[in-house]
């Protein structure tokens, strides 16, 4: 099994790394990650964005796709987008675009030409569009569709993030999909069986594969530069509604310590308590001294509920990392553009729709009994009738064929090219 090194960059530091020098994003903040730990607290549930868009501004293929990644159709495909690339590059690549004013529908500038250049040569952007300066509801499109593929909020607007993922070279990407084509052979030349689960973690997208067809399709939270979620293959063989939440010793000693020397009543408040490992019995939290870190060698245990860190929903399979998917009561982390912030483990969203499909030949587990027993809070764990394969895997570029080519972050560094891991230092 491939381990990950720690040096590595987040999403934030390789885009502002590889944008044009200047360019100032006023949202910055709004993307900041949160603990572990706080994502335990409640939040106001919102929507989310995906990266499906069908744009109007080209005869290319609809970026959303019931084709899974791992598949031979996406190796031929990914083949032939290696060809159309190197065909680019062979023509001088793409033009850098100036980050000069913030560009959306209605704004005239003459870096807006530039934009269209850079869409046209990606196939973003019909030619017959032209080159003017005028941000029209073509280029619009164009936009979206160029920020679907790149997993990005299709808002249609230039900001810092979309800024530089357009201004990574021809070349850079070019390699990207020739890494991760062999990723992707070795993934298609595996027999899957009739239905298995994916974890792209670069994507932060969960694939549910069934008859060779995505049947369902989820966001994901995943682990963070320094508590990255492993590569692996298990199965999944347990779904509990309902579950207890065991805090990791990692969160213990760096999250749940430094919380209670702030607040003392964190523990009962987030009804989280405490047990001796050895003898089961509990532990009164005042009787702890936590301005030491001997609270690591107690249980730290979350009783189900609606506050509970995995919410409705933990999904087992057997791993060495001790990691697991499982629901969260914070939804809005979803909507968020970074989601790289666990610490390993797999947070899914509309997680109950994924546990029909996992329960769906488990006798005495349609949607209507799964509902019911998490509306009693009662710790119910339910073997799988028929474990399903589960992957954790590292892709960062793929293709659909058509046209479209997915891009992502190489938010791990594992694909060991320089300009996609630019502001490491910054």
């Amino acid at each position: 099994m491939k381990k990950f090194g720690s040096s590595a960059i987040d999403r934030r530091a390789f885009l502002r790394g590889v944008a044009t020098a200047g360019f100032a994003a006023a949202t910055s903040t709004a993307f900041a990650q949160q603990s572990d730990i706080g994502d335990i607290l409640a939040a106001p549930r919102r929507g989310n964005w995906d990266d499906q868009f069908d744009a109007r501004s080209t005869s290319k293929g609809k970026v959303a796709s019931f084709q899974p990644i791992a598949s031979p159709e996406t190796v031929s495909f990914i083949e032939s987008a290696i060809n159309t690339y190197s065909q680019i590059v062979a023509n001088g690549g793409w033009p850098t675009v100036p980050a000069t004013v913030k560009l959306k529908l209605g704004v005239i500038d003459p870096s807006v030409a530039a934009i269209r250049k850079r869409l046209m040569i990606a196939g973003d952007l019909s030619e017959s569009a032209g080159l003017s300066n005028s941000f029209d509801t073509y280029v619009d499109a164009a936009v979206k569709r160029f920020q679907a593929r790149h997993g990005l909020p299709a808002d249609g607007v230039m900001g810092e993030f979309s800024l530089a993922a357009m201004n990574v070279s021809a070349d850079v990407r070019l390699g990207q999909l020739q890494t991760n084509l062999e990723r992707v052979r070795t993934l298609a030349s595996t027999d899957q069986g009739p239905r298995y689960v994916m974890v792209n973690i670069p994507a932060a997208q969960i694939e549910a594969v069934e008859a060779g067809r995505v049947a369902q399709r989820h966001t994901a939270i995943v682990g963070k530069i320094d508590r990255q979620t492993p590569i692996l293959d298990s199965n999944i063989q347990e779904v509990i509604l309902n579950p207890y939440w065991t805090a990791p010793k990692s969160i213990i000693q760096k999250d749940i310590i430094p919380l209670m020397r702030k607040d003392p009543t964190y523990l009962s408040r987030n009804k989280i308590r405490l047990f001796d490992e050895r003898t089961r019995e509990e532990i009164a939290p005042e009787t702890v001294d936590w301005n030491t870190d001997d609270a690591v060698k107690l249980m730290f245990r979350q009783d189900p509920g609606k506050i509970n860190a995995m919410s409705s929903t933990k999904i087992n399979f057997p791993n060495p990392y001790a990691v697991y998917m499982h629901d969260t009561p914070q939804q809005g982390v979803f909507n968020k553009l970074m989601r790289f912030e666990s610490s390993g483990c797999v947070r899914i969203q509309n997680v109950r729709d994924l546990n029909v499909w996992l329960l769906r030949d488990t006798p005495g587990w349609d949607r209507q009994t799964m509902e019911a027993t998490i509306k009693t809070g009662v710790n119910t764990p339910i073997q799988v009738t028929n474990p399903v394969p589960l992957h954790f895997v590292y892709v960062t570029a793929w293709s659909t064929g058509d046209g479209v080519v997915h891009l992502r972050d190489d938010i791990y560094e594992m694909d060991g090219q320089a300009a996609l891991s630019i502001g490491t230092n910054t």
